[in-house]
């Protein structure tokens, strides 16, 4: 996990990685699933969105559980959120879950 940490240390690192991820998996269902372009990134945008509230508290420890509560901030907020390598997961997810959905609109009849 290295090399997702080292990525998830910079936020241009991360953007870049989640643009090139998010753009083979628009690709993949554009050329290999007969999606338009618009459709490809709607759907993969419902994927995404709905994924990142899904992988959003894995991993994550609130401030009481640390044991370190800042004063005046709720005892259940995270005590480090870490939030680059929760947008790298969701958009690892969120591509196979695209993928797997696009390949399914054709047997659904859509």
């Amino acid at each position: 996990m290295a090399p997702l940490k080292r990525v998830a240390a910079s936020t241009l690192a991360t953007a870049a990685l989640v643009l090139v991820l998010t753009a083979a998996a628009i690709a993949a269902g554009v050329r290999g699933f007969g999606l338009t372009v618009a459709g490809a990134i709607s759907l993969y945008f419902v994927v995404w969105w709905t994924l990142l509230f899904a992988v959003l508290p894995f991993g994550v420890r609130s401030q009481a559980e640390a044991g370190a509560v800042l004063a005046g901030s709720d005892p259940g907020a995270p005590a480090a959120p870490r939030l680059n390598e929760t947008a790298i997961w969701t958009t690892v997810v969120s591509g196979v879950v695209f993928v797997a959905a696009a390949a399914a609109l054709p047997l659904a009849g859509l």
